[in-house]
């Protein structure tokens, strides 16, 4: 399985890097991470708990940085075995490029799956994977950004709220 996709992050280059080496950032925003310990330099150990259509397995594996450029790009290559519903192991190729009003993030990930979780099919392991990264770069994105406004909520939520057949005859 491999994806690409851009982002636009309201933070720095460099503040985007630094969150991207630190263990307590890569926790909050792996979906599952309920640890993740190390150094970009050494490597981490991350244990990630997840469920893939009916296998729920808890990951043990490590996770290693290379191709490092301070503030512009890094590889990150991970490797995790989850017993008896098999191992998953991947990589994604991160770059960051500085725009106005901040970060310009692009990656291409590429993830491999075997034992019971190859036989749930392309389809189901695709659209896990793809999740599972959307769902990383969104963590990270909130991680530095911060939640969204309060007013900006309020607004949304003074705003009526067209169903899909309002929306599109432009009534309700």
């Amino acid at each position: 399985m491999q994806m690409s996709d851009t982002r636009q992050i309201a933070a720095t280059p460099s503040e985007v890097y630094a969150a991207l080496l630190n263990p307590e950032v890569l926790k909050a925003c792996v979906p599952g991470a309920t640890e993740v310990t190390g150094t970009p330099e050494d490597g981490f150990e991350a244990s990630v708990t997840q469920k893939v259509g009916p296998v729920k397995a808890t990951f043990k594996g490590q996770v290693t940085l290379s191709e490092m450029i301070e503030n512009q790009s890094l590889t990150i290559t991970g490797e995790g075995k989850g017993g008896a519903a098999g191992f998953a192991k991947g990589g994604a190729e991160v770059r960051m490029t500085e725009v106005d009003g901040g970060t310009e993030l692009s990656y291409d990930v590429e993830a491999k799956v075997g034992g019971k979780l190859a036989q749930l099919g392309s389809r189901i392991i695709d659209g896990f994977a793809k999740k599972m990264a959307d769902q990383f770069f969104s963590n990270l994105q909130d991680a530095l950004e911060g939640p969204a406004a309060p007013e900006a909520e309020a607004e949304a939520e003074d705003t009526p709220k067209k169903g899909w057949l309002g929306r599109l005859t432009g009534k309700e």
